[in-house]
């Protein structure tokens, strides 16, 4: 049986609904109705006279010809889209616009230094940015990719790392610590005044902490409840308690003398700022310049190239 330009649309379809698992998700990523989707599987199984889905009203899954449809399709249905993108690279600005959700602390630690050389260098090219703290479906909020700390990325997309591996501390300002006396040990904090975080979606975060084989999570007690750095900053230097986040968030005050680092013993280190998105076919080239020109500025230091392969070589050790 020969393959026809209807076997090539339903196939892009199919690994849609492959990745997401759901035919409301796929539709969202490819830019049709489910409905469409929906008929379209039909019709391509029909045509080839196997079931290559199994539907019900809470689950898609993949039936045995199902997967070996995926597998033999994948690759070579991504490097036809790679090549297509790769097109690009003989224009002399490329154009396009891209949408992108992003955590508040990378505004200033990743976009502020990148991107007035972006727009220099991109005159042409438009970029949407929604900064938000909250966990949100970007395929259903219509965005291309989003930024988040290496820990928070959705299981099932595609990452990226944007920069290396990041230390998380507790801080405090001097007036506090004069009047309050400095924490030896995280079960110390169950004495102090703490600014509380509440994450993206809605659960409140119990600090950690860490000192060689040791690890600590504490529910940290305060008058207060935050959901972004600057207002825990503010409130930090202020006085009113003690605060935990990114050292790179806190380092213009830790340097000013504004806020001083307390347990410093016991910070651990926590992924660094990752971009993810669905799938590697559907990246706009957009967003590709964006990342590369962020990796290749490297605005929190150090080679990224050079922390992967750290991470993946110390990967099979922590399994």
């Amino acid at each position: 049986m020969q393959l026809n330009r209807t076997d090539l649309a339903d196939f892009l379809y199919f690994l849609a609904i492959a990745r997401h698992r759901s035919f409301r998700r796929a539709a969202l990523e490819m830019g049709v109705t489910t409905s469409a989707l929906s008929h379209a599987m039909t019709a391509l199984e029909a045509r080839r006279g196997v079931r290559l889905l199994n539907r019900t009203t809470r689950s898609v899954t993949l039936t045995a010809a199902g997967e070996e449809l995926r597998a033999s399709i994948e690759r070579p249905l991504e490097a036809v889209g790679e090549a297509a993108e790769n097109l690009n690279r003989f224009r002399d600005t490329p154009p396009g616009r891209v949408r992108i959700n992003v955590l508040g602390d990378a505004v200033p630690l990743l976009l502020d230094p990148v991107m007035p050389v972006f727009v220099a260098r991109y005159p042409e090219v438009e970029v949407d940015i929604s900064v938000s703290n909250r966990l949100i479906d970007i395929i259903a909020g219509g965005f291309d990719a989003g930024i988040r700390y290496g820990g928070t990325v959705p299981e099932d997309m595609i990452a990226q790392r944007l920069s290396p591996d990041i230390r998380w501390v507790a801080a405090a300002s001097p007036d506090y610590l004069a009047r309050f006396g400095t924490p030896a040990t995280p079960q110390d904090l169950h004495a102090h005044r703490c600014i509380g975080i509440r994450l993206g979606n809605d659960q409140l975060y119990h600090w950690e902490f860490e000192r060689g084989e040791e690890a600590v999570t504490i529910a940290a007690p305060g008058p207060l409840t935050v959901d972004e750095s600057p207002a825990a900053i503010g409130f930090g230097v202020s006085g009113i308690g003690i605060i935990y986040g990114a050292e790179p968030v806190l380092a213009r005050y830790l340097d000013s003398g504004a806020l001083r680092i307390v347990l410093g013993d016991w910070a651990p280190i926590g992924g660094g700022f990752h971009v993810y998105y669905p799938g590697r076919r559907q990246v706009p080239t957009a967003l590709r310049l964006l990342v590369d020109l962020i990796r290749e500025m490297r605005p929190l230091g150090r080679d990224i190239r050079k922390e992967e392969a750290r991470v993946s070589a110390a990967a099979p050790a922590s399994r």
